[in-house]
């Protein structure tokens, strides 16, 4: 199985409910984010790519317009717009156009990142 992966970056902010009042992250707060897609597939293509890198722009599209400098919980419609959650949502996004999705990892800071992996 050959595994390829391509990262992006974006900053925003949000807050999780149902947390206690002196947790950091029940208060707003920001992050910069990294998305890490990965693709997977026994085959490669005719050019020797599991997908041509080129292909995602329309994820870097979606990313820099509907989640950079914005609030997460009003993108979402929600107060539970956690790593995990983005990493779903993510996915679930890009697997809806690219059958090759394997994961995606987001990570809020340097030393955390959340997977989803069906």
């Amino acid at each position: 199985m050959y595994r390829v992966s391509k990262e992006f970056h974006f900053s925003a902010s949000h807050r999780l409910a149902n947390l206690p009042d002196d947790h950091p992250c029940a208060r707003l707060h920001g992050h910069n984010y990294i998305v890490v897609v990965e693709l997977a597939g026994a085959q490669l293509d005719n050019q020797g790519f599991v997908r041509d890198y080129r292909e995602l722009a329309p994820l870097k599209q979606h990313i820099d317009t509907v989640l950079d400098h914005r609030h997460l919980n009003e993108v979402f419609g929600h107060d539970g717009v956690t790593a995990e959650f983005l990493a779903r949502a993510l996915y679930d996004w890009c697997k809806a156009r690219w059958r090759e999705v394997s994961a995606v990892r987001v990570s809020e800071t340097p030393k955390t990142w959340a997977e989803y992996r069906p």
